[in-house]
């Protein structure tokens, strides 16, 4: 008898969590169907290929000592815990193309959500530092 109940109550618990799980996927689609700017993963590459090519500000959102070990030329650092409910100072521009990054992906995720939040209209994500392929700077 306990092992129904056992049962049962696990198999309750599966089918609220897949209701919960339907409807957040739902509350997501509406919004960004509200016209709501969403940031944009993409790739290293693409991001090296947008700074060859266009007018972007290139936002690091790491340490001041992680900065300082190696980052993209002309990286402005805004460092992620730095970013709250004011429009940081280094970013004036809320129209501007942004590409954040950070050292492995989690921090850049967590920016560029906080700053489209703030109202920057252009945020693309392209992850980590340990994944560009490309040179760094180091501060000396």
């Amino acid at each position: 008898m306990r092992q129904i109940l056992l049962f049962a109550a696990l198999a309750a618990s599966l089918v609220l969590l897949s209701g919960f799980a339907l409807s957040r996927a739902k509350e997501d689609k509406a919004e960004d169907m509200t016209g709501k700017a969403a940031y944009q993963k993409i790739s290293a590459e693409e991001a090296y290929e947008m700074m060859s090519s266009q007018e972007v500000v290139v936002v690091d959102v790491r340490t001041r000592e992680e900065y300082d070990g190696g980052h993209i030329e002309n990286a402005v650092l805004v460092p992620n815990e730095s970013i709250g409910s004011e429009m940081p100072e280094a970013l004036p521009d809320k129209e501007a193309t942004l590409l954040v990054y950070c050292r492995s992906g989690r921090r850049s995720k967590d920016a560029a959500q906080k700053l489209l939040a703030l109202g920057y209209q252009s945020v693309y994500d392209f992850g980590g530092v340990i994944d560009w392929p490309y040179e760094l700077v180091k501060e000396r």
